[in-house]
């Protein structure tokens, strides 16, 4: 900004009698003394505010031609404006310095003289202004905006985010924002976040991140705060019909899927009927419990708060936690993370990601063992994602090409397939750089290949009065099958002929999301769950499927 000086325009420096830019007594006129500007600092700092904010509008065009990128949006809404402000402060402290040198130069040190502030004075200094608090304010703006993306969450810090942006493209909350769970609404949780955010930067820029990113479940928003700001608490959902995709380790990789009743329950007393698996969920109901561990998966205490405020106390009799522990130990409060802990972020086993893509009929059961070639490939340790990817091509191709040259001639087309699907498989659920697969965070629904609901309900909880947390599998399902099959029970297997005679007469599901009565599944018969293969104890699932095999 260049103001007047009193009788020099321009804000030029004055100079002895005589000198430049005076008119002596009867002399003609002289040129002023140049502006303040002209100095190498002040012509610096135009030259980096003009070229800055040319990069800036050039970058602006093609984000609005192309698609953007999370790294163009940092230049030209976080890195750049920066820039540019440097520049533009450049050219007051050149002017402040120029000014002092030219004192020096012409010996005359002391106060400033006084300013005349002219009408173009004022102009510039109003027009200035405009221009830099529009500008400013749309930086402002438009750096919010993209701070808050799901592009900046996952896409700018690349490495580190892969896994979580990968796996939460592939969720059923791949439509809600990131922030809307991670940040949500109110000033405290975004100064938080933003202030956790500057701590992230710095590791990620010195490269001194935990491998793997730490679960932030204990870190983020209260569930009220989030998750029901679209699911509703007090819904009663009743039973839910599902059918989990399943497929034998055999050869002729033998469909077994299963098909049941889930009793999702909810409610409550305002709204109706409350009870199921969501009477955990209950606004009357308090469920509180201890971990000995951070992820949650060893619970050795539980206390149940009922809406009479009947207060229950449950103990595994097979831990060695002590009273004293117990009370000195952080108590957490049952809400959906506690069993919905990958809500948006799921890594599939390779048993369950292989059956779900037989099922979506990217993988052909008449590739003999596919099921058992694809889970040993998906299993193996590999040194690098590039490794692994070669590996699954050149194995499951030399597989077919030596043990089964008639099929592989003949079904060539269908083995490329299954390896790109392989590949997929791998590439979104296995993360070696940062040592990310299905087992680094534990998902809790269900009980297959994690304790999940085991963790309390597995018979032996048991409270002071000798009550205990049940372990029944119809407490939460019931097992489905086919009329017909219900009645021609398979021959080699006692005892699921027993329980199959002792089962309720065929239910005709009226839902008319369920199957059609033209295949077969409209009349259903409850069975009692027959392992596939002879066990000598029933234990939990978990004990034995661990993701990479039944």
């Amino acid at each position: 900004m260049a103001d007047d000086i009193k009788g020099q325009p321009g804000g030029s420096e004055p100079g002895p009698a005589g000198s430049q830019g005076t008119r002596p007594e009867g002399g003609p006129s002289v040129p002023p003394l140049p502006s303040l500007v002209r100095n190498r600092i002040s012509v610096v700092g135009a030259l980096i505010a003009v070229v800055t904010l040319a990069n800036i509008f050039l970058l602006f065009l093609v984000m609005l031609e192309t698609r953007p990128n999370p790294y163009f949006g940092i230049f030209v809404y976080l890195l750049f404006p920066g820039v540019a402000l440097f520049g533009l402060l450049l050219i007051p402290i050149g002017m402040f310095y120029e000014r002092r040198r030219r004192r020096r130069l012409l010996g005359q040190p002391g106060a400033y003289r006084q300013f005349e502030i002219t009408t173009n004075t004022v102009l510039t200094i109003l027009g200035f202004a405009f221009i830099f608090i529009t500008a400013t304010a749309a930086a402002s703006y438009y750096s919010y905006q993209f701070t808050e993306s799901d592009s900046f969450c996952g896409q700018t810090c690349h490495e580190p985010m892969k896994p979580q942006w990968t796996a939460y493209q592939h969720s059923p909350h791949a439509r809600v924002d990131c922030v809307d769970c991670h940040v949500g609404q109110g000033a405290t949780y975004f100064l938080r976040a933003k202030l956790a955010g500057l701590n992230q930067l710095n590791a990620v820029m010195r490269s001194d991140y935990p491998r793997p990113i730490t679960d932030p479940i204990s870190n983020m928003r209260p569930v009220r705060a989030a998750c029901e700001q679209c699911h509703w608490p007090e819904k009663f959902y009743g039973v839910d019909y599902k059918v989990f995709p399943h497929t034998a380790l055999d050869e002729k990789n033998s469909d077994r899927t299963i098909r049941m009743l889930i009793n999702t329950g909810g409610g409550s007393a305002e709204f109706g009927q409350h009870a199921g698996i969501h009477w955990h969920m209950n606004l009357a109901n308090t469920v509180t419990f201890v971990a000995s561990d951070k992820q949650e998966q060893v619970i050795p205490w539980v206390r149940m708060k009922s809406a009479d405020g009947t207060v229950v106390d449950y103990l595994d009799k097979t831990s060695s936690i002590t009273p004293k522990q117990i009370q000195e130990s952080p108590k957490q409060t049952m809400d959906c993370v506690t069993c919905h802990s990958r809500p948006a972020h799921r890594f599939r086993a390779p048993t369950v990601a292989v059956d779900h893509a037989f099922e979506a009929g990217a993988l052909d059961r008449d590739l003999p063992s596919l099921k058992q070639q694809a889970v040993k490939l998906l299993s193996k340790h590999y040194e690098s994602e590039d490794k692994a990817v070669e590996d699954i091509a050149t194995t499951l191709d030399g597989f077919y090409r030596t043990k089964y040259p008639a099929i592989y001639t003949a079904n060539l087309p269908q083995i490329k397939a299954a390896i790109t699907t392989l590949q997929s498989i791998f590439e979104n659920n296995f993360f070696l750089f940062m040592k990310v697969d299905w087992r680094t965070y534990p998902d809790n629904i269900g009980h297959l290949n994690y304790p999940g609901c085991f963790r309390c309900h597995d018979g032996n909880h048991v409270s002071a009065d000798g009550r205990v947390l049940s372990n029944d599998c119809e407490t939460c399902h019931i097992i489905l099958a086919p009329a017909e099959a219900s009645a021609k029970p398979s021959a080699g297997n006692a005892a699921a002929s027993k329980a199959q005679a002792a089962s309720p007469p065929p239910q005709t599901i009226k839902d008319g999301a369920t199957p059609s009565s033209e295949q077969g599944w409209l009349t259903l018969a409850h069975v009692k769950f027959q392992h596939p293969t002879a066990l000598e104890h029933m234990n939990n699932c978990d004990s034995c499927h661990k993701g990479a095999r039944l």
